[in-house]
């Protein structure tokens, strides 16, 4: 990155602990932010080249500039350093050592940058969303319906939540031994750093300290006779969701009267959303998406930190805690995870938005266990909604509907962590694997054709 010089000024928007905008500083044209940086009273420290706009640290642009947005980063102030290092040789070591210190500190790694101004806080280091205030409610609900709705999806800024470190306090747990990983007979990590979750991979009490105040929204669908399996469901999800964390049970359903009155935790709630059913289950499948979209727009987004996306069909059997918390997380699908991507059931005619060709996909991701912060879930859920109107308007129904689209998102947006079939399971129709050491979610049996079609 070039030095502004004169070209531009960079201003700088100081942020506090609570995410809320102190003031604007305007950095001079003749200081770099290397040297603008070093006083005291003005940042804290500086943000991170992969790290969110909305982290809480440092928010930074040349106005002026013909290319949008520039983040200031630590590659900037390298740069700048070196430029003028003959001139403020003693600013820059103070500089590049509180940036040393913030590192250490913080020990936050972030996923892939989008674009110049969009990244995913990678959820691995467990950044919790801030939702917004009272204040700027207004603000980022026009956002999210005007400047989002007129742009792809994948060019928007990063996310509207505000990402933050957590403290944690003192704690006593087992020292992890960097020579001794504890799962050798499984992949633990993408290719592009997303962790995936199995059974050992993490400690559990670290976790929910950094979430303590953390908010979850789960949704399921309970339309015609699936309204059968909610009290299994809820009650089993009690038993072992989030458990010790403030949760809100969003439940679909057009027979709000048959929705069973269960004993709920302190801090957690059920909240009955009436809608309308359709004629087939596949038409109930594929308008999941647009329901949840509309609904994160309107409330969800004010009222969860977190949506978590589920089958109504199932039941809990083991813990499932914020371990599966991320900006975005998919499920690999219990019969897909073993095999090649040439055996993946994805969709293959070129005409539908779902496409993906023999020869691309990561994994095989199953349609009832996806979800992340609530910009993510919306912008992911309006985008499929969005492909499975077109694909309609061509006479197109993908293949799983949409699953499909899921998988077609997931493929071009790749999700910040992955859970293991631990969290999604068949015990009728598969054969339990001994690198399953838990199964968390399981199918209820049942008869398809009776439940579907009535």
């Amino acid at each position: 990155m070039q030095n502004p010089g004169s070209a531009g000024k960079w201003t700088a928007r100081h942020l506090d602990a609570s995410g809320a905008a102190h003031r604007a500083i305007h950095v001079p044209p003749s200081q770099s932010p290397a040297q603008f940086l070093g006083k005291e009273h003005q940042v804290l420290a500086v943000s991170d080249p992969a790290l969110c706009r909305t982290s809480g640290l440092l928010q930074g642009r040349r106005m002026g500039a013909a290319r949008g947005p520039v983040e200031v980063g630590t590659h900037d102030l390298s740069d700048w350093s070196s430029c003028e290092g003959r001139r403020d040789s003693h600013r820059a070591d103070l500089v590049g050592a509180r940036l040393r210190r913030w590192r250490r500190g913080s020990a936050l790694l972030c996923s892939q940058a989008v674009g110049s101004c969009c990244c995913k806080c990678s959820n691995v280091f467990n950044l919790i969303p801030r939702r917004q205030t009272e204040e700027s409610q207004s603000l980022e609900a026009h956002h999210l319906q005007g400047q989002r709705e007129g742009l792809p999806l994948s060019e928007g800024d990063g996310h509207l939540d505000t990402c933050r470190i957590p403290e944690v306090p003192r704690l006593l747990y087992p020292k992890a031994q960097l020579l001794k990983p504890s799962r050798v007979d499984v992949l633990v990590m993408t290719p592009w750093f997303a962790p995936i979750i199995w059974d050992g991979t993490f400690d559990s009490a670290i976790l929910d300290a950094q979430f303590r105040d953390t908010t979850i929204g789960l949704t399921v669908f309970a339309i015609k006779k699936y309204v059968v399996f909610l009290r299994l469901f809820l009650e089993t999800a009690e038993k072992y969701f989030m458990v010790g964390h403030k949760v809100t049970y969003y439940v679909f359903t057009d027979r709000p009267a048959d929705v069973p009155q269960i004993a709920l935790r302190a801090g957690r709630q059920v909240v009955v959303l009436h809608v309308g059913s359709y004629r087939r289950w596949q038409d109930i499948s594929m308008h999941r998406m647009e329901m949840i979209s509309n609904f994160s727009r309107q409330r969800f987004l004010h009222e969860v930190d977190y949506l978590v996306c589920l089958d109504v069909d199932m039941k809990f059997s083991d813990h499932v805690g914020v371990e599966i918390l991320a900006p975005l997380f998919g499920t690999l699908h219990p019969v897909f995870y073993a095999a090649d991507r040439q055996s993946f059931t994805y969709e293959r005619r070129p005409l539908s938005r779902a496409y993906i060709p023999r020869d691309e996909g990561d994994f095989y991701y199953a349609g009832g266990f996806f979800g992340g912060s609530v910009p993510e879930v919306y912008r992911l859920t309006t985008a499929c909604h969005q492909a499975m109107a077109a694909d309609q308007a061509q006479g197109i129904e993908a293949i799983w509907h949409d699953e499909s689209h899921l998988n077609r998102y997931l493929l071009s947006h790749k999700p910040s962590k992955v859970l293991s079939p631990e969290y999604l399971w068949d015990e009728q129709m598969l054969q339990r694997p001994p690198l399953l050491r838990k199964l968390r979610y399981v199918a209820v049996p049942k008869n398809h054709g009776e439940i579907r079609n009535r």
